[in-house]
């Protein structure tokens, strides 16, 4: 069980021959986990939930099959969108996160997939466990009853933690525990809205004993190892919840740059409050600085105007809140307009008619605005020719209007509208508005050439309307589909210029923009409006971008290239180039692709072929490289091997690899061994699918050895494939579906099964079988033989370990002398009824000739137990492990962790029974 990492992809089996057909397999995939788990149980439909702390590491890792390798990637749902780990995927076999938080707990899912069938995926559920401090909350209810003279006080104790699993709560007076009808003047309840997360301790018309110290103790049932937590609230007569005074004016008016000292004191409350400053229910900006209950704002600026409040708080009643206002004085945006006599429907401006001036400034705060007019920079005052107003009721407050009633020439002059603050302390701001004979309304056009506008994608263009009349509006640009938005990302742009600059023009800003002269800053008359169209050229959008072709000498094959889009859409010409040299060119006609056939291929043909579509927005060139390098060798991964040779610092390996797309390019006459820097010849064709093997000899234990294993053509070497293969033991724990390539004899009465003891149902055969694997785990897996009917006493399970090799040293093929290996295994045989257990040595060439190793007979307890045999083959060999049923249904045998190590066995178990087994002469 405890070799959960690693080792699948460490182990190849001895396949017989060189040659085996048809190796290529669709994935399959397991999740397996190491770390720090609290505890893992299955759920339905064989899912598993993963229990970790908070603050752990997660480390999982998905155990994947099939051939060639697949590749694996971890996504995530059912998770907070903060850690965003939905939003990407982790391409490799481990997933590891750090200091897990309780927002990345959710559903993991771990997809494999090879290009053969469907991509496996499995999944697993990991719930983040965590407890927070709990915080203890007290309210109290005065009731006077009618014509006495007493007051019946009931105080609430409310205890609150966040956790997961859910919190269980326990109240405790001084040392004393309380419980629901332990004291009368107590009751203990969760309020039903909490759904169990509150538990409210109750004091009924408080007694002198009830004044004390409570204890809430929150705890998860030390679940992953989380202990209880608890706080602490002592109750007195003088409890009592906050009160706090602000010593600062409301509002408070302050100049820009200023410093600004907010003063915040408690002025009661038992346990003592604690007091905190907060904006507009916002965090404090950055510069300020708080000293307990005192908040100083160096420097104002009018963007840290706003509503302060302090809150004082001692988990006693409601929190105690006081506000005051910031105003920041000052001035900002003058706007002006003129309105023609409107009583006419004239926009002119014309002798004897009325002639209207609006200034508009926004002041903070607005009550301090005072205006004043000047006509050619002097003082002017209302008359009944020069009416002044400051209030508007159809326009916005900070507005003053200068009503110019019977207008005659001496009225032409220049109108200076100041705004100011009172106090002063705040520069004025001023806007000049000139009326004369010349003053008119703006008129909008599009100058000649300037609409429709084609530019070509990544230019820079200028659209522009010229605006005419005086004084001169801004004017503000839009879309003509008000839904779409400005280049820029607004709705709406002010231009001072009339022109509306747009760099690195693109092709989703093509469309209609509309130009219109804005309602302030001259004129207020109807809009004046003009359209602006705009094209935005491109050139041809082709596919593919990029096609490697692989293809053997002597062959055909053809070069397809498709225009998807362009603009304008009518392609003048194509052009196809191998390097440098023209090898066709044409003009497209109703298709919107073109070909290049290559009836067969020569080395010449090898190359870059570039296919060139253009347009009047410019050329597209994509590329096709045609080359006849052999695709990389696959490494085959997906089973167990040992390999052993007779010398004691000495290994070997059998490495396999299949040929991905053999057929696709010229026969493989060799591949180069990058190790040993040596070339392995290849006879005939390969087939896909075809497993190669060779084998790798006078390898230095425990060294391991990085492989590059290289196809050749006569084209020459193609792609390279790395592996790093280790010096490794046989180690099995039946952790993976594949049982490590174990097989079940077929000629035996019945199977072994692999099982995991949190599944295991007691309900049939109880005391019977082990309640863990070998590491005392209960979602471990091992292997056992179920007793139960329709099996019959006597009859017999056989599990056969893969194939091992013992490499030959003599020239005939024989071992010279019998190397020496460790058998081992951890057996369970518990119960009334238990058959037996034997262990056998088969080896090549000794057909129906199996070995006694070991066995063991009847009720051996309910543990596991270790045995361990000294092995000798002198060929490729098997250990069988036969379990014999017993005389009853009580009587299964399990097995766990089966080794094979180099050498003697070390410290043999007592109850081994050994058979030394030398067997002389040739096979």
């Amino acid at each position: 069980m405890g070799l959960v990492f690693g080792l699948l992809w460490l182990f190849n089996i001895f396949l017989e021959g060189i040659h085996c057909q048809g190796v290529y397999a669709p994935p399959t995939v397991r999740i397996i986990h190491s770390g720090h788990a609290c505890n893992i149980e299955e759920e339905r439909y064989t899912e598993r939930v993963y229990t970790i702390r908070e603050g752990e590491t997660l480390e999982l890792a998905c155990l994947v099959s099939g051939h060639p390798r697949p590749q694996i990637r971890w996504t995530k749902t059912a998770g907070s969108a903060s850690d965003r780990f939905q939003d990407s995927s982790v391409f490799n076999e481990t997933l590891r996160i750090i200091r897990i938080q309780r927002h990345q707990g959710g559903r993991y899912y771990c997809k494999a997939e090879n290009g053969l069938g469907s991509p496996a995926i499995k999944s697993i559920r990991v719930d983040v466990y965590y407890l927070d401090d709990p915080i203890v909350t007290v309210h109290q209810s005065i009731g006077e009853a009618k014509e006495q003279f007493y007051y019946e006080r009931t105080v609430f104790l409310r205890c609150m933690a966040n956790s997961n699993p859910p919190v269980r709560y326990s109240w405790r007076r001084g040392k004393e525990f309380l419980s629901q009808g332990s004291d009368k003047g107590v009751e203990i309840y969760e309020p039903f809205f909490t759904q169990g997360e509150t538990k409210i301790l109750k004091l009924k018309n408080l007694r002198p004993q009830d004044y004390a110290n409570y204890s809430c103790i929150a705890s998860v049932r030390n679940v992953c190892g989380i202990p209880e937590k608890n706080v602490l609230f002592k109750l007195s007569n003088k409890t009592a919840s906050p009160t706090i005074k602000l010593l600062v004016e409301d509002p408070i008016v302050v100049n820009p740059g200023q410093s600004v000292t907010l003063v915040c004191v408690t002025s009661g409350g038992e346990p003592t409050p604690t007091l905190t400053w907060v904006r507009n229910t916002d965090e404090l900006s950055k510069k300020s600085r708080l000293n307990g209950g005192t908040l100083t704002l160096p420097s104002i600026s009018m963007e840290e105007a706003g509503v302060y409040s302090c809150v004082a708080s001692n988990n006693v009643g409601n929190p105690a809140k006081k506000s005051t206002a910031i105003v920041v004085r000052g001035l900002k945006k003058g706007r002006f307009w003129i309105t023609p006599d409107p009583y006419h429907n004239d926009d002119n401006i014309q002798i004897g008619r009325e002639v209207k001036i609006s200034c508009q400034v926004e002041a903070t705060p607005p009550e301090e605005l005072l205006f004043s007019w000047l006509k050619n920079g002097r003082p002017l005052r209302s008359s009944e020719r020069m009416v002044i107003t400051h209030t508007d009721p159809d326009v916005q407050p900070g507005t003053t209007n200068l009503d110019i009633i019977d207008l005659k020439f001496t009225d032409f002059g220049t109108y200076t509208c100041v705004a100011a603050l009172k106090n002063g302390g705040i520069p004025e701001v001023s806007i000049d508005v000139n009326i004369s004979s010349t003053t008119v309304p703006p008129e909008l056009t599009v100058p000649r050439g300037k609409s429709p506008m084609v530019v070509q994608e990544g230019d820079t263009v200028d659209l522009q309307c010229l605006v005419s009349g005086k004084p001169k509006p801004i004017i503000l640009w839009s879309r003509a589909d008000k839904e779409v938005p400005m280049p820029d990302g607004s709705l709406q742009t002010e231009s001072y210029d009339g022109v509306l600059r747009i760099v690195n023009v693109s092709r989703e800003m093509t469309g209609t923009y509309r130009c219109a002269t804005s309602q302030y800053n001259g004129f207020n008359v109807k809009p004046r409006e003009a359209l602006v169209e705009l094209t935005v050229q491109y050139p041809p959008v082709v596919e593919p971008v990029f096609t490697e072709i692989r293809q053997g000498l002597g062959r055909a094959f053809t070069l397809n290239c498709r225009v998807l889009r362009a603009h304008p859409s009518k392609v003048l010409k194509y052009e196809w180039k191998l390097g440098t040299r023209l090898l066709t060119m044409g003009q497209f006609d109703q298709r919107d692709e073109t070909d290049y056939h290559v009836r067969a291929l020569n080395r010449e043909g090898y190359g870059e072929y570039t296919c060139e579509v253009t347009n009047e927005a410019g050329a597209v060139c994509f590329s096709f490289f045609v080359t006849g390098r052999a695709y990389a060798p696959e490494f085959y991964y997906d089973t167990y091997s040992a390999l052993w040779q007779n010398r004691p610092r000495v290994y070997g390996f059998k490495l396999q690899w299949t040929q991905q797309n053999p057929l696709s390019v010229d026969r493989i006459v060799a591949y180069r061994l990058g190790m040993k820097q040596q070339e392995i010849p290849m006879e005939g064709a390969i087939a896909k699918g075809e497993l190669i093997t060779h084998n790798l000899t006078e390898l230095i234990k425990p060294e391991a050895y990085l492989v590059r294993l290289t196809p050749i053509t006569r084209f020459g070497e193609g792609d390279s494939t790395d592996r790093i293969i280790r010096y490794s033991e046989f180690q099995c724990s039946f952790e993976d579906e594949a049982v490590c390539m174990f097989t079940q004899d077929k000629t035996d009465d019945f199977d072994w099964t692999r099982h995991s003891a949190a599944t295991r149902d007691t309900k049939y055969t109880p005391n019977t079988g082990p309640s863990s694997d070998r590491a005392g785990s209960k979602q471990g897996f091992y292997m056992y033989i179920e007793t139960s009917r329709p099996r019959l006493e006597g009859e017999k399970a056989r599990l056969l370990t893969p194939t091992f090799n013992v490499a030959h040293k003599s020239p005939y093929g024989t071992v010279t002398a019998a190397p020496t290996y460790c058998f081992g295994f951890y057996y369970h045989m518990y119960g009334k009824h238990i058959g037996a257990l034997n262990a056998y040595l088969r080896q090549k060439g000794h057909s129906g000739s199996d070995s006694s190793l070991w066995n063991l007979v009847g009720n051996q307890g309910d543990r596991w137990k270790q045995a361990k045999v000294n092995i000798h083959p002198i060929a490729s060999f098997q250990l069988v492990l036969e379990g014999i049923r017993g005389p009853g249904i009580e009587g299964d045998i399990a097995i766990d962790d089966v080794t094979i190590e180099e050498g003697e066995c070390k410290d043999p178990p007592p109850n081994s029974k050994c058979f030394f087994l030398f067997i002389p002469g040739n096979s």
